[in-house]
């Protein structure tokens, strides 16, 4: 699978990467990280179509709380009620504490 097969909405969003060398099955937790943080309620409908519920929230528990924003990661782990995930195992800038 190829870039053409991301919505075009999103391509803006990979502007640091060659757009054309992104593949959905090795790239597919960029791609969700993106999308999730970024994404329309279409492309997020395409995300759940190309990926799966299951993987989705695999992404959240086992990536989600160092990839996403914490406003991101907090909506999607109540949304997919996600109750358990991997921490971060480093402190955040300036003392920041996470509503867990």
């Amino acid at each position: 699978m190829t870039i053409s097969d991301i919505p075009s909405g999103l391509w803006p969003h990979f502007q640091e990467y060659d757009v054309q060398s992104l593949d959905l099955d090795r790239d597919a937790n960029l791609i969700i990280q993106r999308t999730l943080e970024y994404g329309t309620w279409d492309e997020v409908r395409w995300l759940f179509r190309t990926y799966g519920g299951p993987r989705i929230c695999t992404f959240v528990q086992e990536r989600g709380e160092r990839l996403l924003s914490r406003v991101t990661f907090n909506y999607w782990r109540k949304l997919l009620g996600v109750h358990e995930w991997r921490r971060w195992p480093f402190p955040t800038a300036k003392g920041e504490v996470w509503d867990r």
